[in-house]
């Protein structure tokens, strides 16, 4: 099962009867950049989220600290106008979801992709 399907998969559980996930991606609160320094920064300071965007908001999900597909708990609900991007680089820092989140290259374009539906 790819990880997307996994990630939504486990946020069935937060979402409200006939709600439908556009989008979802994963983020962390800590730079990948602080490895050059130390593994043991992110082993001990990193925490991944699950961000979840439906068609009535925006949810960011803690998820742990060492896998990034389990949705525990919800941390943060945002309205759906809210504009998350646009993502660029490798490791793209967002600010607008409450906290400071790391994103990989690998989810901008689920980034885009919900940035496009809410447009």
């Amino acid at each position: 099962m790819a990880i997307r399907d996994k990630m939504r998969a486990n946020a069935a559980h937060v979402l409200q009867p006939d709600e439908q996930v556009q989008a979802v991606f994963g983020a962390q609160t800590t730079s990948q950049y602080f490895a050059l320094l130390s593994y043991w920064i992110i082993l001990f300071s990193n925490a991944y989220r699950v961000v979840v965007v439906t068609d009535r908001r925006i949810l960011v999900c803690r998820s742990g600290r060492l896998r990034m597909t389990p949705v525990n708990e919800v941390l943060r609900e945002l309205p759906r106008h809210t504009r998350i991007g646009p993502p660029s680089g490798l490791w793209w820092r967002c600010e607008t979801l409450g906290e400071r989140l790391y994103v990989h290259k690998r989810f901008h374009k689920d980034v885009n992709a919900a940035d496009g539906v809410a447009a």
